[in-house]
C-alpha cells in the first residue's frame, strides 16, 4: 500500500510516523513552544533524524474550544514555516493540518505534500474539488462538530459504526473526483468521549476494511491522562502503550509528538509480526 507524496511512492504496508509541529499559540500540548525559526528548524531536524516520515504543521489550533482563526492569519502563520522547511529539507514531506481548501491550496503550491483535514470535507465544501485538482494524498478525518463545540456532550449510538458510514460516504465522494490517495483518521478526541474513543481503538481493526491507510494521533491526549489522573506532560508512556495498541490493531502511521518513542513502537511490534507462525 503505497501514497503518492510529490513523485516519492511511500509505502505505508510497513508503518510510519507523522511527527507534529504546531505553529499555534493555544495547542494543548505545544502551544506557543515553536516562536522562531531556529526553534522551529531544530525541532523538525530532531524529528526528521529520529525517523520521521513526515511532518505535519498547523497553525490552527483545534483542540477543545480553541479561538477561531481568520483564513488570512492561518496563512500568514503557516507560508513562512513551509517555505522555510522546503529550504531548509528540500526533501522533507510536509502535512498541512487544515480544513480550508484555499489554504490547501496555497501550501500544496508553496512546496507542502500532503492535506490533513480535521473536518473530513465537512467544514469546507471546496475542499474535496481542491484536492482533486491538487491530485496529493489526502487525510480524511471525522469530527463531531467544531473545535469550538465537538466536546459539548458527543452522542452516538454507535460509534465505530457511525464513524465507518461516515468514511464509506466521503471516501465514496472522494473516487468519485478520482482522488487516489486516501488516508483514514477517526478523530480521537475530536467529538468523541473518553469511552467513545477506547471503543474505537478496540474496534480499530475494523476499519481495515475501507481499504485505506489508518492514521492514529492518540499522542499526548486527554483520552490518555485523564484516566491516569496526570497531564500531558507525563502522559509518553500511555502514548506509547496506546500507539502499540493501534500498530497491533492495523495502523499505518502514526502521528505524535514524541518520534523516537513511536519509531520503537513500530519496529517492535514489526519484530513480533516477524516472528508469528
Amino acid at each position: 500500500m503505497t501514497i503518492n507524496c510529490k513523485g516519492k511512492l511511500i509505502d505505508v504496508a510497513e508503518p510510519k510516523v507523522m511527527g507534529i509541529l504546531n505553529i499555534t499559540p493555544d495547542s494543548f500540548f505545544d502551544g506557543g513552544k515553536y516562536k522562531n525559526e531556529a526553534d522551529i528548524l531544530f525541532q523538525t531536524e530532531k524529528m526528521l533524524n529520529e525517523g520521521a516520515t513526515f511532518i505535519d504543521v498547523g497553525a490552527y489550533s483545534s483542540r477543545p474550544g480553541a479561538a477561531h482563526i481568520s483564513e488570512k492569519e492561518e496563512l500568514n502563520r503557516i507560508l513562512p514555516v513551509i517555505d522555510l522547511l522546503v529550504k531548509n529539507f528540500p526533501e522533507i514531506i510536509i502535512s498541512v493540518d487544515t480544513f480550508r481548501s484555499e489554504i490547501a491550496r496555497k501550501t500544496i503550491e508553496n512546496g507542502a505534500a500532503i492535506i490533513n483535514d480535521i473536518s473530513g470535507g465537512k467544514m469546507d465544501e471546496n475542499m474535496f474539488q481542491t484536492v482533486a485538482d491538487l491530485q496529493v494524498p489526502y487525510i480524511l478525518m471525522h469530527m463531531l462538530g467544531t473545535p469550538q463545540n465537538m466536546q459539548q456532550n458527543p452522542v452516538y449510538e454507535d460509534v465505530t459504526k457511525e464513524i465507518i458510514h461516515f468514511f464509506s460516504e466521503q471516501i465514496f465522494k472522494l473516487h468519485q473526483l478520482r482522488v487516489n490517495d486516501i488516508i483514514i483518521d477517526m478523530g480521537f478526541g475530536f467529538g468523541k468521549t473518553v469511552a467513545h474513543n477506547y471503543e474505537i481503538l478496540k474496534n480499530l481493526a475494523l476499519f481495515k476494511n475501507l481499504d485505506a491507510p489508518i492514521l492514529v494521533g492518540v499522542s499526548r491526549k486527554s483520552m490518555l491522562y485523564k484516566p491516569l489522573e496526570i497531564s500531558a506532560n507525563e502522559a509518553l508512556n500511555a502514548t506509547t502503550v496506546a500507539n502499540t495498541i493501534a500498530l497491533l490493531n492495523g495502523a499505518s502511521i502514526l502521528r505524535v509528538h514524541d518520534v523516537k518513542e513511536a519509531v520503537e513502537a513500530i519496529k517492535i511490534v514489526n519484530q513480533l509480526k516477524a516472528n508469528e507462525c
